[in-house]
């Protein structure tokens, strides 16, 4: 009889936020995300942040093998500060997402709860008793990742954030041969997806076309000061202004604490 697989998720299902998952086999936990949401009008004035339940979480905090990180935005990375203060495992992902989460977690004084171990493009590798690969995707930040768990009862994949980008800043496209291969092969038991804006017909723009757009609207209004806005995250967007800026022959300043960071 095959073991049995439990997939716990403390957040991020029908919101924009809060995405943390728990996958417990052979009883070990392994976290995929732990982000955190930020408040809407109707939460009041006095709450900075909503971070997940882990009630659940810290009464098996021993069993917690890791947690995967599949990319350093807020709403995925964002809550470790929060967890870490009453546990402690290793955080896997790749080194812009490690960097990022690094900031949140070293500001809580809290680097000496975990460890942060950085993964490739198609790294496979043992987290417990957990088979784990990183796959590839594009999205808004860099060198984020899908995650394949190759588990007792089948191939589970977490996309996490993604997008189809075919011509891409940096030449990093989703892996979707590797996805097809997986699907062939070993084949699928359990495909989550990130379903943000999926309800919306059509495809999304290309990064690199948001750059041509930039670069004309820069050069139509050479002489004039333009103000962009940007999650500082978003490096590919800030690396396409501070181009489209230097080629019109403009001086880049940026502003905000995140973005100086």
């Amino acid at each position: 009889m095959s073991k049995p697989v439990r997939i716990a998720f403390l957040g991020g299902l029908g919101e924009i936020g809060r995405n943390c998952m728990a996958v417990e086999q052979d009883k070990k936990i392994l976290l995929i995300d732990c982000g955190l949401m930020f408040p809407k009008a109707e939460h009041g004035d006095d709450i900075d942040v909503i971070i997940p339940d882990f009630t659940w979480l810290l009464e098996r905090k021993d069993r917690i093998v890791g947690c995967v990180a599949t990319h350093g935005h807020e709403d995925h990375v964002g809550a470790l500060q929060y967890l870490l203060q009453d546990a402690s495992f290793p955080l896997y992902g790749s080194a812009l997402t490690l960097g990022l989460a690094r900031n949140r977690i070293a500001e809580a004084r809290l680097t000496d709860k975990t460890k942060f171990i950085e993964v490739s493009d198609n790294d496979r590798i043992k987290i417990g008793p957990f088979d784990v690969e990183f796959i590839p995707v594009t999205h808004s930040v860099p060198h984020a990742h899908a995650i394949a768990l190759h588990t007792a009862q089948g191939v589970i994949v977490h996309s996490g954030d993604f997008k189809i980008d075919l011509t891409p800043v940096d030449h990093r496209r989703t892996d979707l041969a590797r996805l097809g291969s997986l699907s062939s092969n070993e084949g699928i038991r359990l495909l989550m997806l990130d379903s943000t804006n999926a309800g919306e017909r059509g495809h999304a723009p290309s990064e690199s076309d948001v750059g041509a757009v930039l670069r004309a609207i820069f050069n139509e209004h050479r002489g004039k000061r333009i103000i962009t806005a940007s999650f500082a995250s978003h490096i590919h967007r800030v690396q396409q202004i501070a181009d489209a800026a230097i080629d019109s022959g403009r001086v880049v300043v940026p502003l905000g604490r995140s973005m100086i960071n």
